[in-house]
C-alpha cells in the first residue's frame, strides 16, 4: 500500500487489534493515529508510537483513510461529528460498524465520500480474522487497494459485490467463532465424560481445531475430501460421523446460519429507525 495518513476512530477492541496489525505490516507509526474519549484507551495505544487523541475531527481531517471503529449505535453521532473534515477531499471512510449501511453512512457523512463496509470477526484481535468487504461506486481502484491493506493487516480479506451479502458474511464468519467455540466446548465436555482429565481434554480439543483448520488451509482440497481421507470404513471416525449426520447436524447448521443472517437484517432495520428517529428529533429542536 502506498504511504498513507491512516485515522482509526474508535480505540477499543477492533481499533486496538487493527493498529497493532497495521504497525506490525510497516505502517509508519507517525502516520497513524487513533482518536478514542478514554483516557486509558489512548494510554495503552500510545505504547504503540501512534499519534493519540481525543479529538475525532481533528484526527479526520488529517488522514487520507478513516476507519470508524466506533459501536454501530455511536456511528451516526460520530460520522456527523467528522463529515466537515471530510467534505471536499478524497478521502476513503472504512466502517467496521455491523448493520450500518453505505446509503446511512452517505447520508451523514456526505454524498461524496468514498465509503467501505466491513465485516471481520474476533479472530482479527488475534491477527487472525476474516473480513469481507464493499464498496460503493465512489471507491477508486486505488483506495479498494487501501482498504484491503488495512484490514489484511489482521487476517483474510475478500470482496463481496453486493451489499446484502453482508449479512450472510455475518452469519457465516462474523458469528463463526462462536459456532467452533461451541463444538469445542461439546467436545471437550465429552472428553472429560470418557474419563480425561480437564486439561487433557481442552488441550486435545484446541490442538485437534487447530490441526484439522491448519490441514484445511493448506490444502488444495474441499473439506469433505479431507473428512473422507480420515474415515476409515468401519472405523471409530465413520461410527462417530454417522451418529452426528442421523442427529441433524448439517440441517442444524443450516438453519443457525439463516437465523443469524436473518437476525442480521432485523438489526440493521432497528438500527436505521433507531437513526431516523433521533434525526427527526433533532430537527424538531
Amino acid at each position: 500500500m502506498k504511504p498513507c495518513h491512516i485515522a482509526l476512530v474508535g480505540g477499543g477492541n477492533m481499533g486496538r487489534a487493527l493498529a497493532g496489525g497495521l504497525v506490525a505490516a510497516g505502517q509508519d507509526p507517525a502516520r497513524l493515529e487513533v482518536s478514542d474519549p478514554r483516557p486509558e484507551a489512548r494510554e495503552a495505544l500510545a505504547r504503540l508510537g501512534v499519534r493519540v487523541g481525543e479529538d475525532n475531527r481533528a484526527a479526520a481531517a488529517r488522514a487520507e483513510v478513516v476507519v470508524l471503529a466506533v459501536k454501530p449505535q455511536q456511528v451516526p453521532a460520530v460520522a456527523r461529528e467528522i463529515a466537515p473534515a471530510l467534505a471536499g477531499r478524497p478521502v476513503l471512510v472504512i466502517s467496521v460498524a455491523a448493520g450500518v449501511t453505505t446509503a446511512s453512512l452517505a447520508r451523514w457523512l456526505g454524498e461524496g465520500v468514498a465509503v467501505v463496509r466491513a465485516m471481520p470477526n474476533t479472530p482479527a484481535l488475534v491477527g487472525a480474522g476474516a473480513t469481507a468487504l464493499y464498496a460503493t461506486a465512489r471507491v477508486s481502484r486505488a483506495q479498494r487497494e487501501r482498504a484491503e491493506a488495512v484490514l489484511r493487516a489482521v487476517g483474510l480479506v475478500l470482496w463481496v459485490e453486493e451489499e446484502a451479502l453482508l449479512d450472510a458474511v455475518t452469519a457465516l464468519s462474523g458469528s463463526g467463532p462462536a459456532y467452533c467455540f461451541l463444538v469445542m466446548e461439546a467436545m471437550e465436555a465429552a472428553g472429560r465424560a470418557l474419563g480425561l482429565e480437564a486439561e487433557q481434554a481442552r488441550l486435545l480439543t484446541l490442538q485437534t481445531a487447530y490441526g484439522a483448520a491448519k490441514m484445511a488451509l493448506e490444502s488444495e482440497e474441499p473439506p469433505e475430501t479431507l473428512r473422507r481421507r480420515v474415515t476409515s470404513p468401519g472405523g471409530t471416525t465413520e461410527r462417530a460421523l454417522a451418529v452426528l449426520e442421523a442427529r441433524g447436524l448439517r440441517q442444524a447448521f443450516a438453519e443457525a446460519l439463516a437465523a443469524a443472517c436473518a437476525r442480521s437484517r432485523e438489526l440493521a432495520a432497528e438500527l436505521e429507525r433507531a437513526a431516523g428517529e433521533e434525526e427527526g428529533e433533532g430537527s424538531r429542536r
